[in-house]
């Protein structure tokens, strides 16, 4: 905003209390304006009254125009500085109206020149800088020019005069000026704010938005994990139990126990997952446990081996290993064919926990385009506890899953207390 505006424009312009609708600094001291208009208007007309360097008539005259400027202030002046967007055309009307009943006095009495100093600060607040300093010249310098006209001082009286309007002429503008930059900078510093504020809006939105869409990833890769492939191996236990019914029945009556606990430990999955707890099968189990329960309820029971000793594991990494694990099993049971064999290996050392799910089964070509979640998802949770995922397959070799998870050292007790 240039000084071209008013200054009482851009005062009332300026954030926050433009954008909240609450009051500005200056509109709380606006009653402050009217009291100090207040007293340098009685002021003059006191001084203009008293003086005895002019005339009972003359100063009579010139008192009862100071007199009206007082409510044409307040009928027409300070509404516009109330408000939040200055009328031109109505502050025409006030500023010609003050400068009209300023000026005559201002020339038969010369101290009634007084009043200046309530005139020059609403030239500044309420016109632009050009026009102000027009106003105020206006005001300063005609009436000492037509005061030295009509009454002929001395020589040394009209010096001094002059030098007086200079002086307020100077001071006005400059003053004005400045107060002017003060609050051009000030209105681009609460622009700043402003956008400030609205960036950080946008970035709450996105971080929400952002939030959601991992939750809804987080989501679906533990549906897949548990519910999805539940339900796959309900439906392939079913089909064996069709093929088993007439030749097998206590094959059949096996595989039906298992598509019991497999349904039942769907069920405690979904609890799981909708109280946003602990995986059911890390319920209150240990890792090496839960594995060999899965490895029980494959198609094909597969055989478990736990190697490494140390200390508990953190949850995020027992959850990573169960769920590639899980996804191992499921894509075995799917793909590797009925009489592949599975063997688990879980490893730890004081560094590292790895898990190596193989299957002698048909294998297939790793560099295939995906035909599922499953993998993606696997590599997804082991990067995000800093590990990685690997496949090793070919067609008629098998397949091998191999996870390698990195183990955090423990925390020193002094770091807790940090």
């Amino acid at each position: 905003m240039s000084a071209d505006v008013p200054l009482e424009e851009q005062r009332r312009s300026m954030t926050p209390g433009a954008r909240d609708g609450a009051a500005h600094v200056w509109e709380r001291t606006s009653r402050a304006w009217d009291v100090y208009f207040a007293v340098v208007w009685v002021t003059a007309l006191v001084v203009t009254l008293t003086t005895a360097d002019h005339s009972p008539a003359q100063r009579l005259v010139a008192a009862g125009f100071l007199a009206l400027l007082m409510p044409w202030y307040l009928v027409f002046g300070r509404p516009q500085l109330a408000r939040r967007e200055v009328d031109e055309r109505q502050t025409r009307i006030y500023v010609v109206g003050a400068v009209a009943l300023y000026v005559p006095p201002a020339t038969m009495v010369a101290d009634i020149k007084l009043a200046v100093f309530a005139l020059l600060p609403q030239c500044f607040m309420l016109l632009r800088m050009r026009a102000a300093l027009m106003i105020a010249t206006l005001v300063t310098v005609v009436p000492v020019a037509a005061w030295a006209v009509w009454s002929g001082p001395p020589a040394r009286t009209l010096l001094f005069g002059f030098l007086s309007a200079a002086t307020a002429l100077a001071f006005s503008a400059v003053f004005g000026h400045w107060i002017m930059q003060v609050i051009d900078q000030s209105r681009e510093r609460a622009e700043l704010i402003a956008e400030l504020e609205r960036r950080r809006e946008e970035l709450a939105q996105l971080c929400a938005a952002h939030g959601a869409l991992k939750e809804r990833e987080r989501m679906s890769r533990e549906i897949h994990d548990t519910l999805a492939q539940g339900f796959t191996s309900l439906l392939m236990l079913v089909q064996a139990v069709e093929g088993e019914l007439d030749r097998d029945p206590e094959g059949a009556r096996r595989h039906l126990g298992l598509m019991a606990r497999t349904a039942r430990q769907n069920l405690a999955e979904a609890r799981a997952l909708v109280a946003g707890g602990a995986p059911a099968e890390l319920d209150g189990s240990s890792l090496p446990d839960a594995l060999r329960r899965l490895a029980e309820r494959h198609t094909a029971p597969a055989r478990v081996t736990v190697t490494g000793t140390g200390g508990p594991l953190t949850a995020p990494l027992e959850l990573v290993a169960l769920r590639a694990c899980q996804e191992a099993l499921t894509n075995a049971a799917k793909h590797a064919g009925a009489d592949a064999e599975v063997a688990i290996d879980l490893d730890r050392t004081d560094d590292e926990l790895r898990l190596r799910v193989h299957d002698t089964g048909r294998g297939f070509d790793t560099t295939a385009p995906p035909a599922g979640f499953g993998l993606q998802g696997l590599r997804a949770r082991a990067a995000e506890v800093g590990g990685r995922a690997e496949v090793d397959s070919a067609p008629g070799r098998g397949t091998t899953v191999s996870v390698t998870l990195p183990i955090p050292p423990p925390r020193r007790p002094e770091e807790g207390l940090r």
